[in-house]
């Protein structure tokens, strides 16, 4: 089976045209007419995966954040992509991104959120909204969360009066959803990060903010159940690199 067929599997699932304008998922470096000798799955593309895809036999790395974001005027050894491109190049590694387009897909990194969390319910314009079986109280959810993504430490703004059972979920930089949830009727907001201001006067909904890694850390198990069922055969390897660039003391 070739890369060309394992980018055909994942766009099948999750097409480009779901992602956002700013977005740069897909392909981001190498050619797809190669035979896929192992795929490494990952959150983020840094030297140290390429660097595992190398030690592990695989010629291609399908990450959730796209290696190469922003354009690039140069490619040398001034910062981690340019270094993490120029690996890859070197060892005739593919690197392909399925980002927003994945969040806002059915079945996509939301609906995976809300999977783990025991949550029902379906993706509306690139939110999850669900429901919990039963209700849970302020206290209870908070904990409910940290436990199921492992977290350290949550951000939340003051527990609420009333139960928590209607969710709105966005994986990632969230902060520009957090109106669609109030307007959606949900009791809490999970995402990954938000700024110091968007947790003022919102004390109609539990605000619940877990690290942009630890919101999306299931997406590599996401990817590699897309491919695994899509493509049957392929070597799949789910990096054992944690690549949270933030550290909690």
């Amino acid at each position: 089976m070739k890369i060309k067929d394992v980018i055909s599997t994942l766009e099948q699932f999750a097409p480009l045209p779901l992602q956002e304008s700013y977005d740069n998922a897909g392909l981001q470096i190498g050619l797809t007419e190669a035979d896929v000798s192992g795929v490494l799955l990952c959150l983020d593309v840094t030297e140290a995966i390429v660097q595992e895809a190398i030690d592990k036999g695989c010629n291609m790395i399908v990450s959730h954040h796209p290696l190469l974001f922003h354009g690039l005027k140069q490619i040398g050894d001034s910062d981690y992509v340019q270094r993490a491109a120029v690996m890859a190049i070197k060892n005739d590694i593919a690197i392909v991104s399925m980002h927003t387009n994945l969040d806002n897909v059915e079945g996509g990194v939301n609906s995976e959120i809300a999977r783990r969390l025991g949550a029902e319910g379906e993706v509306t314009e690139g939110l999850f909204v669900g429901e919990f079986a039963q209700p849970l109280s302020a206290e209870e959810y908070i904990y409910k969360v940290k436990e199921t993504f492992n977290a350290d430490v949550v951000m939340t703004n003051g527990l609420l009066e009333r139960p928590v059972k209607r969710i709105a979920i966005c994986g990632g930089a969230g902060a520009f959803m957090l109106a669609k949830a109030v307007e959606e009727g949900a009791d809490a907001f999970l995402t990954g990060e938000m700024k110091y201001n968007d947790y003022f006067d919102r004390e109609e909904i539990q605000i619940t903010v877990i690290g942009h890694y630890e919101s999306e850390q299931f997406t590599k198990e996401l990817l590699k159940d897309i491919i695994d069922k899509g493509c049957p055969g392929i070597r799949t390897i789910v990096t054992e690199n944690n690549t949270n660039p933030i550290k909690y003391f």
